[in-house]
């Protein structure tokens, strides 16, 4: 495969499906799987070199006291690799096998990348253990299943932190962890048990960010409409107790956002001048 628009990611090619399938489902504290090489090599690679400069002005800044994030949804200012690259993996061919792989059979994509598509956190960066968003905040019968996550960090040390962590619900240990090395892959159930996060700042050296793309997938609900829950964070065993406060009265004012979103239909470059106001206070 010469590039990501010529067909699905090579690990998702042959006959494993059935194998995957079992092993994603049996995976604790819950349904997911890590892959280590998921797409072609070089096209990883020339992915990586496309990722947007850190100072560009399109990056919309989340930072309060549950995150320190940088995020890109907009599709078209992708670069063209990375354009092609969401494109595919939002295709009917690729939302199939994941169909296949997360027992979930009527999973829908999101083309317009809500809450994922490019992140990135510099030095210090940080997200706080969490459960998602439920509902997508334009659709309201759109039913938040499934993440999978890309990482782009062709020079990343696992010393410098960083690692997807996922913890069990009664948050008192970390059951797995994942580096963000390039090429690496997480695909994983989101519901409300479905903690995850990399709560430590990073410690990656100035001029370097820990990079990935996101892409989200849903089922549709019938029925009435709903507002769903909020991104829910969640203090760790060794966390204080005023940052543990911090924590949870943040939650609280994520969770009047989120309502006044899909109410109003604004978008986050709005709230992140807000945030960056308040966190300077």
């Amino acid at each position: 495969m010469a590039g990501p628009v010529y067909g699905l990611p090579p690990v998702c090619s042959g006959s494993r499906v059935l194998q995957l399938a079992r092993q994603y489902q049996m995976a604790v504290p819950f349904p997911h799987i890590h892959f280590d090489c998921f797409l072609n090599p070089e096209t990883a690679a020339a992915i990586a070199r496309e990722f947007p400069d850190y100072h560009s002005s399109a990056w919309i800044r989340y930072k309060h006291a549950n995150e320190n994030k940088n995020g890109l949804s907009q599709r078209e200012l992708f670069p063209p690799a990375i354009g092609e690259l969401v494109d595919q993996l939002n295709s009917e061919l690729f939302v199939n096998w994941l169909r296949e792989l997360t027992g979930i059979p009527d999973l829908i994509a999101d083309p317009s990348l809500e809450g994922g598509g490019l992140h990135q956190s510099s030095r210090g960066g940080f997200l706080n253990v969490h459960t998602d968003f439920s509902v997508h905040h334009y659709h309201p019968h759109w039913k938040r299943r499934v993440n999978l996550i890309l990482y782009l960090n062709p020079e990343w040390q696992a010393g410098w932190g960083g690692a997807l962590e996922f913890w069990e619900p009664d948050m008192k240990r970390c059951v797995a962890s994942y580096v963000p090395l390039l090429n690496h892959a997480v695909i994983f159930n989101t519901d409300r048990d479905s903690l995850h996060g990399f709560p430590d700042p990073v410690q990656c050296p100035e001029g370097i960010s820990r990079k990935s793309l996101a892409l989200y997938y849903y089922t549709i609900s019938g029925g009435r409409r709903s507002t769903g829950r909020s991104t829910q964070y969640r203090p760790r065993p060794a966390d204080g107790l005023f940052k543990s406060a911090m924590m949870r009265f943040d939650s609280w004012a994520v969770a009047l956002y989120s309502r006044a979103k899909r109410r109003f239909g604004f978008s986050d470059r709005i709230a992140s001048k807000v945030l960056s106001i308040f966190s300077k206070l």
